[in-house]
């Protein structure tokens, strides 16, 4: 369990995120919000690539500054679409992230397999990533964050850039590996979220609107629209347009 309190995050004189607290249990928690709205300084405070100004991140009651290395073998991380090894084949990439997580090699390569195999990669594992399209590239990386079996899998933005079959393919297999464990899947696309996350996180401006499931978010919301259902996208402008 992660237990969040009153995360507060400032760059000079810009608060990034602000007095955030929230408890995360074993599901799919989507973080919603348009760029700017605190989602990329949350997850990076979750794995420790900056430094707090105040506030408290407990893993199972310890704070994640005390656990250290013990947290971050809890964790997969899967960063925002970026260059990668061009030259490596999917199996290599998948090889060499198992030895920076300190795996053993014949661990490494059987899990590889496994995980090739559940995001649908298993058959190109010996094609270099610079032909993968962008879709292939994230579930490769979705992949590589599955290694050693962490059981917080943290996800930015993983569908940015996709087509909307490659979207729905990832969005698919996040839903697969969810069972046992915390997944956060930050995003400004509304529809990755709304079909797959027990709750989410409405944010904007570095404060959380908003926490609890879809159809709660979109029972509440005063302004209905006219001749069809509300969807989770209403809500999120109609808190947006709220606070602004």
């Amino acid at each position: 369990m992660l237990e969040i309190k009153n995360l507060t995050k400032k760059f000079g004189d810009h608060t990034a995120l602000n007095d955030l607290s929230v408890t995360l249990d074993k599901g799919v928690y989507g973080i919603l919000g348009a760029n700017g709205a605190g989602k990329s300084t949350f997850l990076n405070l979750l794995t420790d690539n900056i430094k707090r100004t105040f506030g408290e991140i407990l893993y199972n009651g310890t704070d994640i500054l005390d656990l250290r290395a013990k947290f971050r073998k809890k964790l997969g991380y899967t960063p925002q679409l970026q260059g990668m090894y061009e030259d490596f084949t999917a199996g290599q990439f998948m090889r060499y992230m198992g030895a920076l997580k300190g795996m053993k090699r014949k661990d490494c390569v059987k899990q590889s397999d496994e995980l090739l195999e559940l995001t649908g990669l298993y058959s190109v594992k010996h094609r270099k990533l610079g032909s993968f399209s962008g879709g292939m590239r994230q579930r490769v990386l979705l992949a590589a964050a599955m290694l050693d079996d962490p059981e917080i899998l943290i996800l930015d933005e993983p569908t940015v850039g996709l087509d909307p079959e490659e979207r729905i393919k990832l969005r698919t297999h996040i839903a697969d590996i969810s069972e046992n464990k915390t997944v956060l899947l930050a995003t400004h696309i509304v529809d990755d979220i709304e079909c797959i996350a027990n709750r989410v996180m409405l944010m904007k401006k570095g404060r959380l609107l908003r926490f609890d499931t879809p159809s709660v978010l979109i029972s509440e919301l005063p302004d209905k629209p006219a001749g069809r259902q509300a969807t989770l996208e209403d809500v999120y402008l109609y808190h947006a347009e709220e606070r602004k």
